[in-house]
């Protein structure tokens, strides 16, 4: 994974100064005022000696360009460009290498660095940002407006007329080097100095870091109007990221307790560089993951940009070969053959050592970690599975009739033919109808009235543009979730009712009132004839359409604490519900009929099953499969961890701790469609949604977050995106996509694309938007 290629003893401490490393070539100082130019690729060769300076050289850098390559060193007297092969050659000829003078008398300079085509040079001196020609002595800007000190500049790879800069006053700007303005002022990003930046090239982003390990990532539009994309802070990524590496070997309590016991160091983000993309192939589709690295003092932190979450980390104490235990500075290239080098100083000891790292072992790595589950059973229940429970119903007791002769019938055939006594005599003799036509049935109309696609449609758009608009009376939408054939639409309200739509949202709704507190769940059943819902009142029902009254009541101080999430489950064998920390699995039997006496005595049958306490915290979210038999109920706790349950077994399957940065108030899995077909791998997928903390895709075969989105700004867009893959929409008479949203202000919303006709769509998708809005 990791090779020593050079290590290099220096006679000064070079811990926070510039280094130079290419995919060709790296630069070391030598005795203050020189400098050494080592091979990458054949490191015992006798090294390139370039002097020239009269002080001490306090910053280096390689130019972009492949051919011809240049570096440029810096000292308080002389920047000096040298080109190395021009170089090379003179001191093959036996004469002394030559640079060229590009400034004089600058500062004590920190940061260097070239555009893109190596025509201008960035140079870092106090508070001000100097743009210097590389060819010939000639200051083309003077750019001051930091009130500290500046610690980086770069260029931005697809425009060589903006420049970016950090600073120690906790801000970054972006220059117009065609004016000299300030085209963007961030805010005080936070509390520590800001050390280096990193452009993205194809997410077009920039990304920047401080001292205390905290990274900033905006976007990077047009108009340089630079937004707030994710933050990610480099601690916390590493705690999760040994959470995940511990569990996997040792019990989930035995895996908190080690990483609680590990000593906490500062992990400033010292150099970040982009380590490419690979392509990857998900559900049939090619998809490029991007991944950057971060150069920190114990070691190299890889990063997938996608889900924000460390991939790798590389510490120096893990490799007891390395002559480096902490670094004090980096320079990070990805090389030719898919390999990164890097070239380190030792924080604390006069050494320089140059890495290579093979990214090709990364992605072996990142393909084979992690061991999780499947949606799909890979063996039957067992023996003593809650899922073998069944409910016993009670047959129908007659009394038995004493002895005597039993009566029988009067004639020998079963059935008897009225004589026609009691019937109105027959007035009109019987007449042939000589003109009698065929009636002919009436064709349906081929208008919108909600008939389905057989096929989903993949190539339609993403639902952005307003469609439908309801504003039911300013109550707060709580829930809502579409029937299987999307044709209804149930939502949940915080006046304590339950509206029930067409998927139009056409017409009067249907009410269903007899909850006392808002309506925080309802569910549709698998043959949609009956539905049920659940409050803050501590109790659950389920109704039926023929019906305004309840068919079935499970409350009157059952539960202790409201009910988060409760639904169908197991093909409608089972009901699922969470109060408090524990989850309830419930067999019921609905009967409809009613003895006129007895009105007030159900018929219907509910009984408990089996109750799980996966843990001491509050589920805050449920989500389980009802369209196929599925052993996994996945929740989600009040202590920010997702649990993965094995309803076969009873038991928790894994743990994800610190799955977002809030509580999660929303789960949804793809639960697949009967109009549309997807490939089997999709199923396990599963998304989750936090406060402030965007909507993230997680895969239940590595238990890894897969995708991230975090555009607060767009929320319809992320849901769309993060969930069409999936297939978990269903197209009514149309080939678009749309999207129903609710609010904190009773408002129903229904998007569609820009062709404009109306769509219905599964349950998962409007769940979660719904979520995410109220948010």
């Amino acid at each position: 994974m990791i090779k020593e290629k050079l290590s290099f003893t220096c006679d000064v401490l070079l811990s926070h100064q510039q280094l130079a490393c290419c995919d060709c070539y790296c630069g070391i100082p030598h005795q203050g005022k020189n400098v050494l130019i080592y091979s990458n690729k054949e490191t015992q060769r006798k090294p390139l000696l370039l002097t020239g300076h009269h002080g001490d050289i306090s910053a280096m850098t390689f130019g972009k360009r492949s051919s011809p390559v240049t570096l440029c060193s810096a000292s308080s007297e002389y920047i000096i460009i040298w080109d190395i092969q021009a170089c090379q050659k003179r001191q093959e000829e036996g004469k002394l290498a030559a640079g060229t003078v590009i400034g004089t008398l600058l500062g004590n300079v920190v940061h260097l660095s070239f555009c893109s085509d190596d025509e201008l040079v960035a140079v870092c001196s106090g508070t001000t940002i100097y743009v210097l020609n590389s060819k010939r002595q000639e200051v083309i800007f003077t750019l001051n407006g930091h009130l500290g000190f500046l610690t980086s500049a770069e260029f931005c790879p697809w425009n060589t007329n903006i420049l970016v800069s950090t600073s120690e006053d906790r801000t970054f700007k972006v220059w117009d080097l065609k004016t000299g303005a300030v085209f963007y002022q961030s805010f005080v990003l936070g509390g520590s100095p800001l050390l280096s930046v990193l452009f993205l090239e194809e997410e077009e982003q920039l990304i920047t870091g401080s001292t205390d390990g905290q990274m900033w990532c905006f976007s990077f539009d047009d108009d340089y109007k630079c937004h707030l994309v994710k933050k990610m802070d480099l601690q916390k990524m590493e705690k999760r990221y040994e959470m995940r590496q511990d569990t996997l070997s040792q019990p989930q309590d035995v895996a908190e307790q080690l990483v609680a016991n590990k000593v906490e160091i500062s992990k400033p983000v010292i150099q970040m560089a982009s380590c490419g993309s690979f392509a990857e192939i998900q559900f049939g589709q090619e998809i490029d993951n991007s991944w950057f690295c971060v150069g920190s003092s114990n070691g190299l932190y890889v990063v997938e940009l996608a889900t924000s979450e460390l991939l790798m980390v590389l510490y120096f104490k893990d490799n007891p070969t390395l002559n480096m235990t902490m670094a004090g500075s980096w320079s990070i290239c990805v090389g030719s053959d898919k390999s990164m080098i890097v070239l380190v100083s030792s924080l604390f000891t006069p050494c320089v050592v140059l890495l290579e790292l093979c990214l090709s072992n990364l992605r072996r790595t990142r393909e084979e970690g992690g061991s999780g589950f499947s949606v799909f059973p890979s063996s039957p229940p067992l023996l003593e599975s809650p899922l073998n429970a069944e409910l016993k119903r009670k047959e129908p007791s007659h009394p038995k009739k004493k002895g005597g002769i039993k009566e029988k019938p009067l004639v020998f055939h079963s059935k008897v033919k009225s004589s026609g006594y009691n019937t109105t005599p027959r007035m009109t003799m019987f007449s042939a109808q000589t003109n009698a036509q065929k009636k002919t049935s009436p064709k349906k109309s081929m208008k919108h009235l909600g008939l389905l696609h057989s096929n989903y449609p993949e190539d339609s758009a993403a639902p952005t543009e307003p469609h439908t608009a309801l504003n039911i009376a300013n109550k707060q939408v709580s829930c809502l979730q579409y029937s299987g054939d999307g044709k209804k639409i149930l939502c949940g309200l915080g006046d304590r009712s339950v509206l029930l739509y067409n998927s139009c949202l056409t017409g009067s709704p249907t009410a269903y009132i007899g909850h006392d507190k808002p309506v925080t769940s309802v569910s549709w059943s698998l043959c949609r004839q009956w539905w049920l819902s659940a409050a803050e009142d501590l109790s659950l029902r389920i109704w039926t359409k023929s019906t305004s009254e309840p068919a079935i009541i499970l409350g009157d101080t059952m539960f202790s604490k409201p009910i988060r999430g409760a639904q169908f489950y197991y093909l409608d064998k089972f009901l699922v519900l969470t109060s408090g920390p524990s989850i309830y699995l419930y067999l019921y039997n609905v009967d409809l009929t009613r003895d006129d006496v007895k009105r007030y005595k159900q018929r219907s049958i509910i009984k408990l099953a089996s109750c799980l306490t996966p843990s001491a915290s509050d589920i805050t979210a449920l989500s389980a499969v009802n369209d196929f038999l599925s052993d996994i109920v996945l929740v989600s706790c009040s202590d920010r961890s997702i649990q993965v349950l094995d309803m076969n077994k009873g038991a928790v399957g894994s743990v994800l701790p610190d799955a977002h940065s809030r509580a999660i108030h929303c789960i949804t899995q793809n639960k697949g469609s009967t109009f549309t077909s997807q490939a089997p791998e999709s199923y396990n997928l599963f998304l989750t949604s936090a406060v402030t903390d965007g909507v993230k895709m997680w895969d239940l075969r590595t238990m890894r977050c897969v995708r991230r989105y975090e555009n607060h700004v767009n929320l319809c867009h992320a849901c769309s995106s993060a969930i069409s893959p999936c297939g978990r929409f269903i197209a009514s008479g149309s080939e678009d996509k749309c999207l129903l949203t609710g609010t904190l202000d009773g408002k129903l919303r229904l998007f569609q694309s820009s062709t404009g006709s109306h769509l219905s769509h599964d349950t998962s998708a409007a769940v979660l938007c719904i979520s995410n809005v109220t948010a």
